[in-house]
């Protein structure tokens, strides 16, 4: 009985060690991540003028929005549209809460704006979030489940921002509203 408890023992010992060096290797991964994001956002922050490196997008005072783009073929219900909408503002306002209080702070006071425009498919949303993710806005895309009118795992709306109006609109003014 006792060799069997040392075994266990030795075996949630090693299992222990492992999980913990999986933390470390996660957390030096995602370190990683954050820090690219960042340099990303420094350099938006100059190409709009900021003159050092101490100044950056969460310094931003100005007009902020989040343009929430649907997907034209999918041909959803005006309710469908607005649920998939409003998951999308969820998740930009997670992510922001998350990178930039400061940011969220100035969307917050300036009445938290969001325009909705739509897009002929699913290339292009996947473009416009990597050209958003390219200048450093936040992007977030909901993927349907599936339950009701649309084939689970369809992308149906790509949310960016919020982020600075000017920059913003660089991405998202040709596109028409919805």
């Amino acid at each position: 009985m006792k060799t069997v408890m040392e075994f266990s023992s030795f075996t949630f010992g090693i299992f222990g060690g492992i999980s913990m060096c999986c933390g470390i290797a996660l957390g030096w991964f995602l370190r990683g991540k954050f820090l690219k994001n960042q340099q990303q956002l420094l350099k938006i922050a100059s190409a709009l003028g900021a003159s050092s490196r101490e100044e950056s997008f969460s310094d931003w005072k100005g007009e902020c929005k989040l343009v929430l783009v649907v997907r034209n073929d999918l041909k959803m219900g005006k309710g469908k549209i607005a649920a998939q909408c409003s998951h999308a503002s969820v998740l930009a306002y997670r992510q922001l809460q998350q990178s930039s209080a400061e940011l969220l702070k100035e969307w917050e006071a300036s009445g938290q704006r969001k325009v909705v425009v739509k897009v002929d498919d699913d290339m292009s949303l996947m473009e416009l979030a990597h050209h958003a993710r390219r200048v450093g806005l936040l992007t977030s895309i909901v993927c349907d489940a599936g339950r009701t009118q649309i084939a689970a795992g369809s992308k149906t709306v790509l949310g960016i921002g919020p982020g600075p109006e000017e920059l913003v609109d660089k991405i998202t003014g040709h596109l028409k509203l919805l």
